[in-house]
């Protein structure tokens, strides 16, 4: 059976947008495994019956059904030892750290900054789904939440202890790229994906880490669909 990932997609089945399915490609190219990708809407919901779950990713392999980005690299690593991503013991205590530091500080930092390329970005069928779940999350309106502003100021301080690891190596997993690496490239992939928004200055140590990244794995994702791709997408 073919190994398969189920990924998000936008306006274009070829926009692929999701932070943690980004994640999730870049472990299956640093394992050197092949993957068929399929396409998957936010209100697709039974379309994952048979994970038992309604988000994605989710990862068929064989006879296995995974599902959650770092619940996914965990398996890799347990049924692929080769080419570690996370590592043992101290190793991936130190990963989930990075998790929850992408998940809690940089997100929610970016999101405020392209929230509204992120709706132009999502297929129309999904948009009163993503636009009701995310006030509700949020307690206000999209736009009342949108302030580029704010978010960019908020991702600057947020990304110091980057910085600080970064002028020690060129990965913040040494001198290359494992999950530390994809666990926070994957919310800049998902930025990329949706948005022009220019992030960080060309003169950041974090921005040539970011180039670096999008380098790896014969170019994984500069060379992914952006939403500035598609004619009559990005306004």
């Amino acid at each position: 059976m073919a190994r398969v990932l189920y990924e998000l997609c936008g306006i274009d089945e070829g926009l692929r947008f999701s932070p943690y399915c980004w994640r999730v490609r870049y472990a299956l190219a640093h394992k050197g495994l092949a993957v068929e990708t399929r396409p998957w809407h936010f209100t697709d919901k039974a379309a994952l019956a048979f994970a038992n779950h309604d988000k994605v990713p989710v990862l068929v392999d064989g006879d296995a059904v995974v599902v959650e980005s770092y619940e996914i690299l965990r398996y890799l690593d347990r049924t692929y030892p080769e080419a570690p991503l996370l590592g043992d013991g101290l190793a991936e205590a130190r990963a989930r750290f990075f998790k929850a530091y992408a998940e809690r500080a940089l997100a929610p930092a970016m999101l405020r900054t392209i929230i509204m390329d992120l709706l132009n970005a999502i297929h129309p069928k999904d948009r009163d789904y993503f636009r009701e779940s995310r006030e509700k999350r949020f307690g206000r309106t999209l736009e009342e939440f949108h302030s580029p502003a704010k978010g960019l100021a908020q991702l600057d301080a947020a990304l110091e202890p980057l910085r600080g690891c970064l002028k020690e190596a060129d990965f913040i997993d040494g001198a290359a790229p494992a999950a530390a690496d994809y666990l926070l490239f994957g919310n800049f992939m998902w930025a990329r994906c949706v948005s022009s928004a220019d992030l960080v200055s060309n003169a950041d140590p974090v921005y040539a880490w970011l180039e670096r990244m999008l380098d790896c794995h014969d170019g994984l994702g500069r060379s992914a669909l952006r939403v500035t791709d598609i004619e009559g997408a990005y306004r």
